[in-house]
């Protein structure tokens, strides 16, 4: 067997064939220097096999691993499932002390606070304002209608946030907004101004009026801008019929948006309001914290749509009414009046062509902080201020008598200078002596003593009668607001001088529309027919409704109007001799006039008596009078007139109305002209 030795790695090359390594120098066992060489230690177990020279080597030993000690394990610790329930409780009771902690603060600390911020952000319903019905005139003519507009708005918390989450600098950028919307709207808006409700806190209005394409012009840049789809009330005549129109406007509190929408301010957009403004939608909306009731776009459910309103056709017609106005305010401006009204009516219908003021307001004119700066301009006083009208009264002493067979036409009467009722003495407006007048004459030359002496035949309970036959005392039922009954005292209130007044027209009062009321009673064969002025309603389906006819109210018979008709045509007599009437000038070439002057003495504020300076000069009038179409009555308040111009009436005004009538309608002549019949016989 072959003894195991260890051999150093060159030595077992050499042994095996390899390169052959010279001997260290110096003894065996020693280093040059002469220092031991050291042994080196063989490892642990490694044997060298020696094998017979020729023999075939043997595969190389595989080299010996070192002896390992004993294996270090790490220790396992057990699971503690205890320790585990422990901690998971613990962690769920501190996520219910955090959750009672947080409820407490919300429900008491901070209640109020978060019902203050939850009012500002919630769901609200919204009005959907409906489309405002048109008022048109008797052929159709849009007296009033509604155009689409924006409103623009401004939400100034929303805008900050965002800003300055897109780094946009807030100052720079409405100084460029309220640039451009001073460029689109011009003189509608003041720049400084939009800058100063930019710069607030608040939600604020920078416009309104705004047409479509202006908004869409401020917006395609700038759309922080929040717009609102309004309308905008139109009255394309101007102060052509504003009286009888009145006023809608926009109407709305920038806190409460839903309440947005044009509603009637006076007149008649004000009374028919309901039917002109139709019925609202509603919608259902969420709004944005701190923009006070901005709208989030996309939130918008229970969407209900409105119902547009319905337009109106009044009876008027817008050519008429246009030259009656004018026509008024000349007349009015030429005798340095207080006012005037006039009223124009179909002699068989009642309805009204024409009623104007000489006092208008253009609805599109700017106006103050406390609306319009004169409030008569925007009244009616053709409907709602009543007067003394002086002669034009005595119709109803005619009729009376005329209608009891207590005289005739032709018939003859000693009319005196004078005439004593009660306490009070009656003179005529001119002085004289005794005349002989006839029936004719004493309506035609406006004769208070021979009126009175009629009047007396009638007696008083029959006068009263036939004043309430009249509609005096009453209200029309025109359809306008604010119209007034007038005043005509109660039978049993009357003294003994009340009959000294009421048959020439002092102690009573009418209007304009009633005292026209009463000539078209007797223009209309003695039957009364209460004016309208709305003729129709046409719904948002198209389909017209017309209004009510009122019943007609038979006042005197057919002959004993047609006689009055006839004893009044005197009026405009123009004759030699002292046969000339009282209102010659509203004579028209062609036509048979039938109608009556009047002069009203005022009360005088500063003694509560009649004034002898203060008048209302009236004149009412039927054309033609031999085929009635048309009754105008005229008002004119308090004429500056003195000297030779005392007694003036408005029969001038009534020829030139009458006038334009006869053109516009293409009236056919009178057959004849009017008979020239004796007036007075002295």
């Amino acid at each position: 067997m072959e003894r195991d030795e260890w051999v150093p790695p060159s030595l077992r090359k050499q042994q095996q064939g390899g390169p052959k390594r010279k001997p260290p120098q110096g003894k065996a066992g020693y280093g040059k220097s002469g220092k031991s060489i050291p042994k080196p230690k063989p490892p642990a177990r490694q044997t060298v096999h020696h094998r017979p020279v020729g023999k075939p080597a043997r595969p190389p030993a595989r080299k010996p691993q070192p002896k390992r000690g004993p294996m270090l394990r790490r220790k396992r610790v057990a699971a503690n499932p205890r320790l585990r329930i422990v901690t998971v409780r613990f962690v769920l009771i501190a996520a219910l002390i955090a959750a009672g902690v947080r409820l407490i603060q919300v429900q008491g600390i901070e209640a109020e606070a978060l019902a203050v911020r939850a009012d500002k952000q919630r769901a609200v319903t919204n009005t959907i304002p409906a489309k405002r019905g048109d008022i048109i005139d008797r052929n159709g003519v849009k007296l009033a209608f509604s155009v689409e507009t924006r409103a623009l708005f401004w939400a100034p918390t929303v805008v900050r946030k965002d800003y300055e989450k897109n780094k946009i600098d807030y100052e720079t950028r409405i100084k460029e907004i309220a640039a451009k919307i001073k460029s689109v709207l011009g003189d509608k808006v003041d720049e400084n101004d939009l800058l100063t409700k930019m710069r607030s806190d608040g939600y604020s209005t920078l416009a309104r009026d705004v047409l479509p394409a202006q908004e869409r012009e401020i917006r395609k840049k700038y759309k922080e801008i929040i717009s609102e789809v309004q309308s905008r009330r139109e009255y394309p005549g101007g102060t052509l019929a504003s009286n009888i129109l009145g006023y809608a406007n926009w109407r709305s509190d920038d806190k409460d948006r839903s309440k947005h929408n044009v509603h009637g301010l006076f007149g008649m957009e004000n009374d028919r309001d309901s039917e002109l403004a139709g019925e609202p939608g509603k919608q259902t909306v969420d709004t944005a914290e701190g923009t006070d009731g901005v709208v989030i776009p996309g939130t918008e459910r229970n969407v209900r749509q409105a119902k547009d309103g319905s337009d109106i056709e009044l009876t008027i017609d817008a050519d008429v009414q246009y030259d009656v106005q004018q026509k008024l305010s000349a007349y009015v401006a030429q005798n340095r009046a207080k006012g005037g009204a006039a009223v124009v009516m179909d002699a068989h219908t009642g309805e009204v062509y024409a009623l104007a003021n000489d006092k208008s307001f253009d609805p599109a004119a700017p106006k103050g902080p406390n609306g319009y700066s004169n409030p008569q301009a925007t009244g009616n006083p053709a409907v709602t201020t009543p007067y003394e009208p002086g002669s034009v009264n005595k119709i109803v002493t005619a009729a009376a008598a005329i209608e009891d067979g207590l005289t005739k036409p032709e018939d003859t009467h000693r009319v005196l200078g004078s005439h004593k009722v009660a306490d009070r003495v009656i003179e005529d407006a001119w002085p004289h002596g005794p005349l002989t007048m006839t029936t004719t004459g004493i309506f035609a030359k406006s004769s208070n003593v021979g009126t009175l002496m009629l009047a007396e035949q009638v007696g008083q309970d029959r006068y009263a009668d036939m004043l309430k036959k009249f509609g005096l005392g009453q209200k029309t039922g025109v359809g306008l607001p604010g119209e007034s009954p007038g005043s005509v005292p109660e039978r049993k209130q009357w003294s003994g001088s009340t009959f000294g007044n009421l048959p020439i027209g002092q102690g009573l009062s009418m209007t304009v529309l009633q005292m026209a009321g009463m000539y078209q009673t007797i223009a209309n064969n003695g039957v009364r027919v209460s004016p309208r002025i709305i003729k129709s309603t046409i719904d948002r389906d198209g389909i017209k409704h017309d209004e009510p006819r009122p019943e007609g109210v038979r006042v005197v018979s057919e002959q004993t109007a047609t006689t009055v008709r006839n004893m009044f045509r005197a009026v405009m007599q123009k004759a030699p001799n002292n046969q000339s009437g009282t209102g010659p000038q509203a004579a028209l070439t062609g036509f048979q006039i039938s109608g009556k002057t009047g002069t009203g003495q005022q009360i005088d504020p500063a003694t509560g008596k009649y004034s002898t300076t203060l008048h209302t000069i009236t004149f009412a009038g039927i054309l033609p009078a031999d085929n009635p179409r048309f009754v105008v009555g005229i008002m004119i308040d308090r004429p500056d007139y003195f000297g030779a111009e005392f007694g003036k009436t408005a029969a001038p005004l009534f020829h030139d109305i009458a006038s334009y009538l006869a053109q516009r309608f293409n009236l056919p002549l009178s057959a004849e002209q009017a008979p020239v019949v004796p007036l007075t016989l002295n």
